[in-house]
């Protein structure tokens, strides 16, 4: 097992994992069984998880994981190489997550098993998301339903301007087209704007997305 800067084994269920107090206080814990399959089946096992079981597996991916701290980044940890063809792309947005008080997990892309990008921790929350990077004019629309069957939230990091009307209309498609969707979080230079799939029901929800992206 991989511990990583800033985690606390308190912070995973009973259910997850069987340890015992090494200390009367509890403040460090020795884990006595793992219960680790390997990336792939561990990833492969999100697709039929659902609620409290699937923020268990993501705990426990993020835990047993085989994750290693990125060299000069602070709350990013890796389980791929820095050699592999997409790392920048990553790391340019897992520093924006950080920014906002995320610590970001990069996951390995296993064989035979769709899966998201990143696993963000802030405290006790974890989320899992799919990353778009938006760097030209090309439809953020076909690469939101790329994702369908990856991960039920995405990230879209912006590193070029967009339309923000043909932006809202983009995500709201995306959710009418994947039932299972729970938000869109776009970072766009030093700030965040998280849409869910109820902002995107309302008649006003073009005209308030837009107001909110061209904020400065």
């Amino acid at each position: 097992m991989i511990f990583t800067p800033g985690m606390s084994l308190t912070e995973i269920e009973d259910n997850v994992f069987e340890y015992e107090p090494f200390e009367e206080d509890g403040s460090l814990l020795i884990v006595a069984e793992s219960s680790w399959r390997g990336f792939a089946t561990e990833l492969q096992e999100l697709h039929s998880l659902k609620g409290a079981q699937f923020i268990n597996q993501l705990k426990l991916i993020v835990f047993e994981g085989e994750f290693h701290p990125v060299k000069g980044e602070d709350h990013i940890f890796s389980a791929i190489s820095e050699q592999s063809e997409d790392f920048d792309n990553l790391i340019n947005a897992a520093r924006k997550a950080v920014a906002h008080g995320y610590s970001v997990y990069i996951l390995p892309n296993p064989r035979n098993c769709r899966t998201a990008d990143f696993i963000f921790r802030k405290k006790n929350l974890y989320t899992m998301y799919d990353l778009k990077t938006v760097s030209g004019m090309g439809s953020v629309g076909t690469q939101l339903l790329d994702s369908i069957g990856q991960s039920n939230r995405i990230l879209i990091n912006m590193t070029s301007d967009y339309n923000p009307r043909a932006l809202a209309k983009d995500i709201r498609r995306y959710f009418e087209r994947n039932v299972y969707a729970v938000e869109v979080l776009i970072m766009k230079g030093s700030r965040s704007i998280s849409v869910i799939r109820e902002d995107t029901l309302g008649q006003s929800f073009i005209r308030n997305f837009m107001m909110k992206y061209s904020q400065k």
